[in-house]
Formats: C-alpha cells, sequence, structure tokens
C-alpha cells in the first residue's frame, strides 16, 4: 500500500504504530532522533512521513521545514503538545494532519490511509489542471512549481503553492476558509482556522512586492476569500 517512514523517539510508541501499519500491508522504517530522521527523509522515498514534535537532536518542526524545501511527501505531525499555536505552526511549516498523544492506533491508521488518498487524488488532479495559468501580471507554472510577477520569479512554500494555484484555477468563486483547508491540509477544519488566513496573507505580501496595481485575494467579510482574474 505504500512506504512509510516513522520518527519517534519513544521507541515503544514506534514499534506499536509500525506493526499496526505493517498489518494493514504498509511497508514500516523507524528513525529514532531528529537528524538520522531528517537524513533517511531527505535521502528516500516514502509515500508518507509520521513525524514527532519533540525529538532528541532536531525538532519536529525543523524537520518539517527541511523536507518542504524539496519534498511534498505528505507528513502526520504527532505531538503530546495540545496548544493551538503549535499545531497552527506545524501545519503553517507544511504538515498535512496532526494526531494528539494518547490517539487510537485504528484512528491513526485510517489517517494514514486518507492522507495517502488525497495526496494520490491530489497528484491525479493536478494533471488535468492547465499546467500554466496568467492572470494580469501573474504568472503559475504548475509543471516547475514556480510563481512569477511582473517577470520576477517569486519563491512560494508548498502549501502557499498549492493554495494560490487552487484559487487562481477558480477565478470569481468564494471559498470559505473550511473549503480551503480541508481541500489543501485534507482534513476537517479546526475552529477558528487561523492557518489559512495566515498563508492568505504570506501570499498578498509576496504578490504585493511587484505588483501593486491590482489586489488578486479579496477578503468577501463574513465569509471567506475570492480570487479575482
Amino acid at each position: 500500500m505504500g512506504k512509510i517512514l516513522i520518527i519517534e523517539d519513544e521507541l515503544s510508541i514506534a514499534e506499536l504504530q509500525k506493526d499496526y501499519l505493517e498489518l494493514n500491508g504498509f511497508q514500516v522504517d523507524i528513525e529514532n532522533d531528529g537528524e538520522s530522521g531528517l537524513n533517511q527523509a531527505l535521502k528516500h522515498h516514502y509515500d508518507l512521513i509520521v513525524l514527532d514534535l519533540m525529538l532528541p537532536g532536531i525538532n519536529g518542526f525543523d524537520i518539517c521545514k527541511e523536507i518542504r524545501q524539496s519534498k511534498e511527501t505528505p507528513v502526520l505531525m504527532v505531538t503530546a503538545r495540545t496548544e493551538e499555536i503549535d499545531i497552527i505552526r506545524g501545519l503553517g511549516l507544511g504538515a498535512n494532519d496532526y494526531m494528539k498523544k494518547p490517539f487510537s492506533t485504528n484512528e491513526f491508521v485510517a489517517r494514514i490511509k486518507a492522507q495517502l488518498d488525497r495526496y494520490r487524488c491530489l497528484k491525479g488532479e493536478h494533471k488535468k489542471e492547465k499546467p500554466e495559468i496568467r492572470i494580469r501580471d501573474l504568472v503559475i507554472d504548475q509543471l516547475s512549481r514556480k510563481v512569477y510577477v511582473n517577470q520576477h520569479d517569486v519563491y512560494f512554500r508548498v502549501k502557499e503553492f498549492e493554495l494560490l494555484f487552487y484559487m487562481a484555477s477558480h477565478p470569481g468563486r468564494i471559498f470559505t476558509k473550511d473549503e480551503l483547508f480541508e481541500h489543501i491540509w485534507g482534513m476537517d477544519a479546526i475552529s477558528d482556522n487561523a492557518t489559512v488566513t495566515v498563508h492568505i496573507g504570506k501570499i498578498r505580501d509576496k504578490l504585493a512586492q511587484h505588483s501593486t496595481s491590482h489586489e488578486y485575494i479579496e477578503t468577501v467579510w463574513g465569509v471567506g476569500y475570492r480570487f479575482n482574474a
């Protein structure tokens, strides 16, 4: 069904996760510290990475950030921390989903399967979309994952690019925060979904650096956001 990397310093937890995943047909590797986990994640291909936040050496936030510089591999972040700011930070760095310890092993496997299904569906959807979007002075190249504003190459992180490309693919449509969150992050929206607002703000700032003549993303108060062509 796929190959999973578990980066978890508590060996008993990692082994339990591995057992349940293998029972469901997955191949599983385990790394018990941040540095070896990051090296393994960057060096080899995995269909999904299970990433603990609190790790010796390099923490989960920094690992996720490094992975997202070069790979789109789905990341399921696992944490004993319950502060919402940690969850928002993790999602903002590119994690696809999160689970709070302790959790049901059945739910754990179900979340992984859901993320893999969504990722494969998303890749298939991208193949059907236009490879390039041109709107005014904005060019979004889906194949190279590059964005140009007034011919300037502007860098966007993975989730920022996905959010921008998705909205630009549907100009004029109003999206709620819940819709955007569920489509880009692949799970039900949490209450007061600030991560969408944060990403929209970053996208706006980057677009505005080289284009001041047009507001691409409009806030529709009380509803959500709309991409203006």
